[in-house]
């Protein structure tokens, strides 16, 4: 059901993708796929604005870990595409600073790639 709902988000086909991805919230709230591929729909559409403030309130339902990084990660580009970009900055670097040492994951390697900042040191 997730790869249907990356395919619809792809096409910027909103509808289909607020349908598979609404259900898959209310299957697993705490879990980035469904908000992170309901943003992407949304950006794909031209509505950043839109993207930027379904992840702020998905924010407090996610779980802490990899799944908030993706989200905020997916939030400072959201921002970023919605012409915010100090707000964008903000957002990246704030996730990168609450990081624990060593950390990595793809939101932490996203919000680097945006920053342009190299990637994690191997351990």
């Amino acid at each position: 059901m997730t790869q249907v709902g990356f395919i619809a988000a792809s096409r910027a086909d909103v509808q289909r993708a607020e349908a598979i991805f609404g259900a898959l919230q209310r299957v697993r709230p705490a879990r980035a796929f469904a908000h992170v591929g309901l943003a992407c729909a949304r950006l794909n559409a031209g509505r950043a604005a839109e993207a930027a403030q379904a992840l702020e309130r998905a924010l407090p339902d996610v779980a802490d870990g990899e799944d908030a990084d993706t989200v905020r990660a997916f939030l400072g580009l959201a921002l970023q595409l919605d012409g915010r970009h100090s707000e964008s900055r903000r957002v990246l670097q704030n996730l990168l600073r609450a990081a624990a040492a060593g950390a990595d994951n793809d939101g932490l390697r996203l919000a680097r790639r945006m920053l342009g900042e190299p990637a994690a040191p191997s351990t």
